[in-house]
């Protein structure tokens, strides 16, 4: 049995048949008739993702309710029960809360917890509890808010399969957000990137057995709530997109076309070279740029390291343009007798904005007796984990949207330990295949690389504008090149 507030009476003490003093007050404990919102910052998350629908309906209670005078109850699976039990609770602006069979052990904890009156049933219901059973009271007062219990953000991955849920966040006046179908992560659906920006002063639920899937829920909201996101909508790099990126290194035409001119001329000719391949993708296409910031070198140079690394300020133009045009740039890394993550940190200040990626090309990845074109470099899979663990930290900590980790690669050498290469959630990988030469053989090598890959890897293509004999037109690249690729780069 609860314990009640007792309301304080007025008390007369008489001694010796005087009255010596009497005591006034009539004020009373908190008012039990109103709902009020769990108290929660700005940066909370809750995430409902069990199993099951009852335990779901429970966890959304909690995170939304932080006392409400009654509740109505629900038997997990009755579809009509649910539904009636919704309208009720949408009445009194108080939560539904589901049963199994058998099982309303939760439920009633949570009537105590809620510091119910009572609760309505709906459909086949028993609730082990002290709480009268009765009909809700029709027009309810709405939950009682304050600063520090401002109405959530609730995105449900399954508005039908948490119709309870869904009818708490009504109850307490909260924003809902439905998942598109099919989609499980936030950062791949616009919509939900962008209510969570325009609501990120409010605590976030989400709900669904489908984030459980989620490996960092707190920040996959953060980055949303940051409201970037790429040209077709998103933050995930290559969930429904596709890329056609211009490369090069700045002022060195015979690196690739992106030399060929300045900042916004490259603009311009990457939305150019992008358009035919959208009336041939089922996917969004996005112009880009692949950017060389470090340069393999003919000779060591001052450093020993035969690499020649670009100073930031001579990529930040190309950064900001594309930044403008909406259109994403990945920081190419050649690294001669140096290593990728000491050369990625010289550049974390351009890493550090939305829509700039990273490439390794283990090509210019040199031992202490290599020098470029004399011999192919190759990468462990031990560096490549050291890089995309730094660079995901990176992403967490500054509260990013998700970033691509690009690793170029045309023989199976290039990347040691393929097999070993560990995935983030804040990184999409991909492999881009870049030989060059005649067809036959770049489709060898694209079959090769696909054999034994790791799961969940997305792959490139580069045309070469003077060495592919022949260069595949757009068409060509997306019919005959099987996956089609998330990325397609000219050099």
């Amino acid at each position: 049995m609860r314990s009640r507030p007792t309301p304080r009476v007025l008390v007369a003490i008489a001694v010796s048949g005087l009255l010596l003093g009497a005591a006034g007050c009539t004020s009373s404990g908190p008012d039990t008739s109103r709902p009020r919102l769990a108290k929660a910052s700005a940066d909370t998350v809750t995430v409902a993702d069990a199993s099951d629908a009852a335990a779901r309906s429970v966890r959304v209670s909690k995170a939304l309710f932080a006392s409400a005078p009654g509740a109505v109850v629900a038997r997990a699976g009755d579809t009509d029960g649910v539904r009636d039990a919704a309208k009720a609770a949408a009445s009194a602006h108080v939560p539904v809360l589901l049963t199994t069979k058998n099982k309303s052990a939760a439920v009633a904890r949570e009537l105590d917890r809620l510091g119910a009156d009572w609760y309505q049933a709906e459909g086949d219901v028993s609730v082990d509890t002290d709480v009268e059973q009765r009909k809700a009271s029709e027009g309810g007062d709405a939950p009682e808010s304050n600063r520090a219990s401002r109405q959530a953000t609730v995105v449900v991955a399954d508005a039908s399969a948490d119709a309870a849920a869904v009818a708490t966040a009504k109850a307490a006046g909260a924003k809902l957000v439905t998942m598109p179908e099919g989609v499980t992560d936030p950062a791949a659906a616009p919509d939900v990137v962008t209510a969570l920006h325009e609501r990120r002063q409010h605590q976030t639920v989400l709900v669904g057995a489908a984030f459980d899937a989620l490996q960092d829920p707190e920040w996959t909201v953060r980055a949303a709530e940051g409201g970037f996101q790429l040209r077709n909508g998103g933050q995930r790099p290559f969930d429904g997109h596709r890329y056609v990126a211009l490369y090069g290194a700045p002022g060195a035409p015979a690196l690739g076309v992106l030399g060929e001119q300045g900042p916004e001329a490259t603009v311009q000719r990457a939305e150019q070279v992008a358009k035919p391949y959208r009336a041939e993708s089922d996917e969004l296409v996005t112009p880009a740029m692949e950017v060389i910031a470090t340069v393999a070198a003919g000779d060591a140079g001052a450093d020993g390291d035969y690499s020649t690394e670009l100073p930031v300020s001579t990529l930040e133009p190309y950064v900001d343009a594309a930044h403008d045009a909406d259109m994403p740039v990945i920081i190419d890394l050649q690294p001669g007798r140096s290593d990728f993550l000491s050369q990625a940190k010289k550049y974390e200040s351009l890493l550090k904005k939305p829509g700039v990626w990273l490439a390794l090309d283990p090509e210019w990845r040199l031992t202490e007796d290599q020098v470029p074109l004399e011999q192919i470099g190759s990468v462990s899979a031990s560096e490549v984990n050291e890089v995309s663990s730094w660079l995901a930290s990176l992403v967490e900590k500054e509260g990013l949207p998700p970033k691509a980790l690009v690793l170029h690669q045309f023989r199976l050498s290039m990347i040691q330990d393929r097999d070993a290469l560990k995935t983030h959630p804040e990184l999409d990988m991909l492999v881009h295949v870049d030989g060059q030469g005649s067809q036959p053989d770049k489709q060898a090598t694209w079959k090769a690389l696909h054999q034994g890959a790791p799961e969940g890897l997305h792959w490139g293509w580069k045309n070469f504008t003077d060495e592919d004999t022949p260069m595949l037109t757009p068409s060509q690249t997306m019919q005959d090149v099987q996956p089609t690729p998330s990325l397609v780069t000219y050099q």
